[in-house]
């Protein structure tokens, strides 16, 4: 039977790192998160605070029985590839699924006449920065695919909300990092990219080392420098956008970080305080297109959203992910 309530959200990407812990952060928030997930990337474990819809934004069809059917009143949109080298290497992928199937997503919107949507966008839509830290003002010139498939679909709302009254926030992360504070979800990515697991996984023996990639940036110690945003506070600022939107919120785009960097051999050696283990590593060269340093500007998330982050403190961030990672030892 279809659902007559009207706090239903229907999450794309549900199962996956960020958009399970945004179905968290909403049934906290009383929602019931509807999970949309072609479990690719996804985790049907990940799914614990609402159902699980086994599908693909692709499908028009599952979009229009599965809308039809929890009526939500609202959209988090995360389904997309996410692999930077992997988008320079099959970029037909990414503008296939991310473009297209957003395409195909937002038309079945505005059909069923929901007119609000919160998407994960990326700070990798501006590029090399020309400055730090980077606001929403900065321009927007992606170096790769992924990053131009975010872009794309920037635009594509701005459009939809010109043309159909579809109103939306894009949210435009920095780094997301850790794992749920209650260790019930956290990152589980295959292949990992991401610096903090797989210094982890290192320090856990899983890898015999973590390759660090460029030493000679003009950074205080010659290592990148990230901004880390905790992955619960990504997941609070999405339910903050939703309400936003609600209570009569103009289409705007956001930035979601710290405002702090934290360069990878930092990172690296706050991980073997927290951890108590050594992390070997290996030295070598740039991954072209690799900034020295990418921080973010957050202030008018603040403002607009009322959003700070509370989990902004590193040693935090890899305490949570590491009570995660050795979550399965300890089972």
């Amino acid at each position: 039977m279809p659902r007559t309530d009207n706090r239903n959200i229907l999450v794309t990407g549900g199962a996956g790192y960020i958009g399970s812990h945004a179905c968290k952060a909403l049934a906290q928030a009383g929602y019931t998160p509807i999970a949309y997930d072609n479990l690719v990337y996804g985790h049907r474990e990940a799914v614990r605070w609402g159902p699980l819809e086994v599908a693909d934004i692709a499908d028009r069809a599952r979009l229009d029985a599965v809308i039809a059917q929890y009526r939500p009143e609202a959209v988090m949109h995360f389904a997309a590839y996410a692999y930077v080298g992997e988008s320079v290497q099959d970029p037909a992928k990414y503008y296939r699924n991310n473009v297209a199937g957003t395409l195909t997503l937002l038309e079945a919107l505005v059909h069923h006449g929901i007119r609000h949507i919160v998407f994960s966008s990326t700070c990798a839509t501006y590029g090399i920065p020309e400055r730090t830290p980077i606001d929403e003002d900065h321009p927007q010139h992606p170096i790769n695919p992924y990053g131009a498939s975010k872009l794309m679909i920037e635009r594509m709302l701005q459009d939809f909300d010109a043309a159909y009254a579809l109103r939306s926030v894009s949210l435009r992360y920095f780094n997301a990092a850790g794992a749920d504070p209650d260790g019930e979800i956290g990152e589980d990515h295959d292949p990992e990219t991401h610096l903090i697991p797989l210094a982890l996984q290192a320090a856990l023996g899983q890898r015999e080392a973590l390759q660090v990639f460029g030493t000679d940036y003009p950074t205080p110690d010659g290592s990148c420098i990230r901004d880390y945003i905790h992955v619960t506070d990504l997941a609070q600022a999405h339910v903050q956008a939703l309400d936003y939107l609600a209570n009569g919120g103009v289409t705007t785009a956001l930035n979601l970080g710290t405002g702090r960097g934290h360069s990878v051999l930092e990172v690296i050696e706050a991980a073997r305080k927290v951890t108590g283990r050594d992390i070997p590593v290996v030295h070598t060269d740039r991954r072209p297109g690799d900034p020295p340093v990418l921080t973010a500007g957050a202030a008018r998330a603040h403002s607009v959203l009322g959003w700070q982050p509370r989990y902004n403190n590193l040693a935090e961030i890899l305490g949570h992910a590491w009570a995660w990672q050795c979550k399965p030892f300890d089972s």
